[in-house]
């Protein structure tokens, strides 16, 4: 299943040699917060967790070590970000940043 979303502002963490996770900040509404979505490498779409605000989910990207990819001119020369259309799709550990196992 696709899944649409808008921000293109991406974040990412190194997770293991040409790997990384991605994240995306997306659907902020006033009343209803935003949301992370979590995306591997091919674009697919395998976690996401809401926040109150913007700027929460923010704290919480840079807390767990994700660094913002147009903050990074360094990596952009050789880490490439996802391209849409993003898919559902699940990690082989299963929802590893929502479930806390890998979120502080």
């Amino acid at each position: 299943m696709e899944i649409e979303i808008i921000n293109r502002d991406y974040w990412f963490k190194v997770v293991e040699f040409l790997q990384q996770n991605w994240a995306l900040i997306d659907k902020c509404e006033v009343d209803k917060g935003c949301n992370v979505f979590f995306i591997n490498d091919a674009s697919g779409v395998f976690d996401k967790i809401q926040f109150s605000s913007f700027a929460e989910a923010q704290e919480g990207l840079r807390r767990n070590g994700f660094k913002r990819y147009s903050e990074d001119t360094e990596s952009q020369k050789f880490i490439a970000a996802p391209e849409p259309p993003f898919r559902e799709t699940t990690h082989s550990n299963g929802p590893i940043y929502s479930s806390g196992r890998h979120w502080k």
